[in-house]
This record gives C-alpha cells, sequence and structure tokens, in this order.
C-alpha cells in the first residue's frame, strides 16, 4: 500500500499525524489479530498518537517512581470538572462516585446491586456484543428492545421489554448504551426522559453506559442520563478510554443518581482494586487538560464520516450507512451486496483484506451489517473501502 503517507505531520489533526508504518509497529490487539496485509478497522481502538498532556503526566509519574495502587478522588474530581464544562452538567458528586476498571466490569457490579440470579437486564439490540457476554456470565437473562426506525430507541418496544422483564414481580435492570454502539445514535433529551418515565412506571433500574459521551460530533449533544427528570435512582458509568484511546489504562467511574447513592456505598471495596494508578493518571490528565486535542479529534471524525459517505456512494452503492451522531463507529447494512451467507464481514476479511465487526454478534438487527472504525486517516479509510469494493 505504497500510496498511503509514511511520513508523520504534527500540523495536521490527530488522526492524520500516524502513517500505516508507525501503526503496524503496535502491538495491541488492532495490530495483532490479524496479519500484517490486512487493514484492521474492527475494533474500538484509534489510530492517534497519545495526548501530549497525558504522555506528561505518565512520564512524570515514572520519573517520580509513581506506580503503585490507585486511590483518591482525583479521577471524580476530574469527570466532575469536564461533565460542567462539557455538558453543563454537575452530577459527577465525588460522594455518590466509585471507581471501577472499566465500564464493562462496573455495569456488572452495579446490575449485581439491584438485580440478582435469574433477573432480565433490557438492551437495545443491535448492541456492544460484551453486552450480551458480561450478563449471561453473571447469571442474568438479556431481553432485547430492539432499535427503531433511523435507528432510535422504540419506546414501544422498550415498555413491552420492560413488562417481560418484570413479570412476576422480578427486579429488572435497562442497560443503556449513550451514544449507541454500533449505530452512533445519540439519545435526545426528550427520549432520555421518556425512558426514565417507562423504567420508573415498571420499576426497572436504569445502567447507562455512557463511555462514548466525550465522542459527539457536531449537530448532535450528549445528555447525562442522570440529568434527566425521573433518573434519580439510575446509575452512569463513565471514561476518558474511548476518547482519548486509553482502554490500556485501565479506569472508569460509576456514577450514582441522588437516590442511588446508598446502594452504589454497598459496593464491594474489591472492586476498587481494579483500576490502575496510571489509569487515573492518564485519564485525569485527559479530562483536565485533552480538550483541545479530542477537538481536533472530533474534527478528523466528523470529516471522515462524511467522507465515508462520500466514498460507499461511489464505490459501494448497495451499502446502507446513516452518518453517526456520536461515537467513531460506522453501522453498515450490506444486505443489498447479495453476498452469501449473513456475515459481509467475513467476505470483506477473506476477499478485500479489511478486518470489520460482523454484525450478528450484536444481536436482533446485526445480521447481513459490518460495524467500521471511523478512528483512522482519510488515506486508509479510502484505502479500505476501495478494497471492500474489490472484494465484491
Amino acid at each position: 500500500m505504497s500510496s498511503l503517507p509514511n511520513d508523520t505531520n504534527d500540523t495536521t489533526g490527530p488522526l492524520q499525524r500516524l502513517s500505516l508504518t508507525d501503526l503496524r509497529r503496535r502491538t495491541s490487539a488492532k495490530w495483532r489479530v490479524h496479519g500484517p496485509d490486512v487493514l484492521p478497522l474492527w475494533i474500538a481502538e484509534m489510530d492517534v498518537p497519545l495526548a501530549e498532556p497525558i504522555a506528561q503526566a505518565l512520564g512524570e509519574a515514572l520519573a517520580r517512581g509513581d506506580t503503585g495502587y490507585a486511590a483518591g478522588p482525583a479521577y471524580a474530581e476530574a469527570f466532575d470538572g469536564f461533565a460542567r464544562e462539557r455538558w453543563g452538567w454537575d452530577g459527577v458528586v465525588v460522594d455518590r462516585t466509585a471507581l471501577v476498571a472499566d465500564v464493562m466490569t462496573g455495569a456488572v457490579e452495579v446490575l449485581r446491586l439491584v438485580t440478582g440470579p435469574g433477573d432480565a437486564v433490557v438492551v437495545n439490540s443491535p448492541v456492544y456484543p460484551p453486552f450480551y457476554g458480561f450478563i449471561g456470565h453473571m447469571d442474568r437473562r438479556v431481553v432485547e428492545a430492539p432499535l427503531g426506525a433511523g435507528h432510535r430507541i422504540d419506546m414501544d418496544a422498550l415498555e413491552a421489554a420492560f413488562r417481560k422483564a418484570t413479570a412476576g414481580g422480578r427486579r429488572a435492570a435497562f442497560l443503556l448504551c449513550s451514544p449507541h454502539n454500533p449505530t452512533g445514535t445519540v439519545h435526545t433529551r426528550d427520549e432520555l426522559a421518556a425512558v426514565a418515565g417507562l423504567a420508573d412506571a415498571y420499576g426497572v433500574r436504569v445502567v447507562a453506559d455512557e463511555i462514548h459521551a466525550p465522542v459527539v460530533l457536531p449537530g448532535a449533544e450528549h445528555v447525562p442520563f442522570l440529568s434527566v427528570p425521573g433518573a434519580e435512582g439510575a446509575f452512569a458509568l463513565l471514561s476518558a478510554s474511548k476518547a482519548w484511546n486509553l482502554a490500556g489504562l485501565k479506569c472508569a467511574l460509576a456514577v450514582a443518581g441522588r437516590d442511588a447513592a446508598a446502594e452504589l456505598a454497598r459496593m464491594p471495596l474489591v472492586v476498587s482494586h481494579g483500576p490502575s494508578h496510571w489509569g487515573v493518571i492518564a485519564h485525569s490528565a485527559a479530562l483536565r487538560h485533552g480538550g483541545a486535542w479530542l477537538d481536533g479529534v472530533l474534527d478528523g471524525l466528523d470529516a471522515n464520516r462524511k467522507l465515508l459517505a462520500a466514498l460507499l456512494a461511489e464505490h459501494l452503492p448497495g451499502v446502507e450507512y446513516r452518518q453517526p451522531e456520536g461515537t467513531y463507529l460506522a453501522w453498515l447494512d450490506c444486505r443489498g451486496l447479495g453476498l452469501d451467507g449473513d456475515d459481509p464481514a467475513a467476505v470483506f476479511l477473506e476477499r478485500g483484506r479489511v478486518a470489520l465487526a460482523g454484525g450478528a454478534p450484536f444481536g436482533t438487527g446485526g445480521a447481513g451489517h459490518a460495524r467500521l472504525t471511523l478512528a483512522t486517516s482519510p488515506d486508509i479509510l479510502t484505502e479500505a473501502v476501495r478494497r471492500m469494493a474489490a472484494a465484491v
């Protein structure tokens, strides 16, 4: 792929600073699961350099040998400042938070607080595949409430799922993905208020996975679920990991609504042993000092979502694609391509050497779809679509 850039350019946005040669030196899952001839756009890692404020904070920690255990309110305080500045929300109250290793671990621990074995957890399918795996592993049942038209929450389907989940007087929870992975839908304030009203009517506890909250693109606005009326008994999971590409530095925050603080306080102390001290340092630096870098990423993602629309229209017009409002994920409906089977990602990998995430593991509505990670350079994105077109 000699047409791709091989030199970094620090005057460009973060998504354009690393060449494919630079990226292939990485040893994370994105660059090691598949062979060196594959363009990997399958996992939620970004092709960006580390933001300078984070690199500086980690370098200073290394210099002083600060490599012990995580402790203290620094992460919660950093998120409080970020939430006030970005979302106008003052709901990250330090006394109503708990430090957890990552968002899914935190969601599981919160679900343990509000449901019991055999109880149901409602999800909006198609949705992030680990929702299914973690819920099943903790001996809860998944009840799907498929998204409706335009990849938005179908309130009738959600009410039917709540009714099913609570049948017989059982406890139930709703694991809300906000913004939504894989569709990139950013739920509106009115939609979230309607969710809160339904949850209250059926006694369902809402646990909001807001890991992609900082990654909301122009034209949309993230509304923290805990900020809507009726959400006082809910929980949210927050992290800087997606927005600043910090998945390898484990750290996240569980936040309780005003009426759920006592329940969060019952979370076992051992849960706080999971976060990395370096994760706290890195994430806190991102939230406090990484805003300008994040804005550069968001500009690049905005351009990439539009570029992908143009590339698909030119090279793969049979693919249906709705530009995401948030996240850096593109959900591609490939059923119009006439491919054999329900897994277009397998075809693109085998014939085009492009790795996407297959849609079936995302649950109902996923078959015939594939998820593409937009957080790469325009050159890599263009080459990927060229290869995908050649594969069909």
